[in-house]
């Protein structure tokens, strides 16, 4: 009870759960004391701080179900992302994958910070494997678009983006990189039709302004920023 009151108070008032933290690790909250104490600091925004916790705390956490330790393992991947270091972020979720191997979720995790490292291969790599057990997982058709578009590979990026909106046409993050393939292939008035799409769908979100930053760059005819498609938490 104190651990889930813990975490549920990580996400609304973090400063307030750390406090709680080290109180209840005094009294021997053990593990699941400093794993809410972590969590808090990803809400405070420590970020480097939270990672290199969460990364001990996995190593430490050598009785507990291995489930468990990946999803800790995981989690400091994820601090390591925020806080700009996605080569590390690869290295924490390799080792939750290590614990966890061909777990879909932990698959997609490592291939986000793959992309974020510049690895692109090896996000392909993870991916095909989130694809092979599950060939219609749309998240992970519209992140290997992202990976072979980075490694131009168009066609089969292309492929990917294509057989994503055939399975949810008002997927903004599908639009998204489906305008930016088209760009790069020479389809300017394809990738207009989606990035104008995501203005009809999503007004005003983070997909729209990058969407309309593109239609800037093609009204000006100069190459348009295309941005690595990021997970949704």
């Amino acid at each position: 009870m104190t651990y889930d009151r813990c975490l549920k108070l990580a996400k609304q008032n973090p400063g307030a759960a750390q406090s709680l933290a080290q109180t209840w690790h005094e009294r021997g909250g053990a593990h699941p004391a400093d794993h809410c104490a972590a969590v808090a600091l990803v809400g405070l925004k420590r970020y480097k701080e939270a990672a290199t916790r969460l990364e001990a705390l996995a190593q430490a956490m050598t009785t507990a179900p291995t489930g468990l330790r990946a999803d800790v393992f995981d989690q400091a991947g994820q601090a390591w992302l925020l806080a700009g270091d996605p080569v590390r972020a690869y290295a924490a979720a390799g080792q939750a994958l290590v614990l966890q191997p061909n777990d879909p979720e932990l698959l997609l995790d490592r291939a986000e910070a793959a992309a974020a490292a510049g690895y692109y291969d090896n996000a392909v790599g993870d991916l095909d494997h989130v694809l092979k057990a599950n060939p219609n997982r749309i998240e992970a058709l519209i992140y290997r678009a992202s990976a072979y578009r980075a490694l131009k590979r168009l066609d089969p990026a292309l492929a990917d983006a294509e057989k994503a909106l055939a399975q949810a046409p008002n997927s903004v993050p599908a639009l998204l990189e489906r305008g930016n393939i088209r760009r790069l292939n020479g389809d300017l008035a394809g990738a207009r039709a989606d990035w104008e799409r995501i203005g009809q769908l999503a007004p005003g979100t983070q997909a729209d302004m990058a969407a309309r930053a593109n239609l800037e760059h093609l009204d000006r005819k100069d190459p348009a920023p295309a941005a690595q498609t990021s997970r949704t938490r």
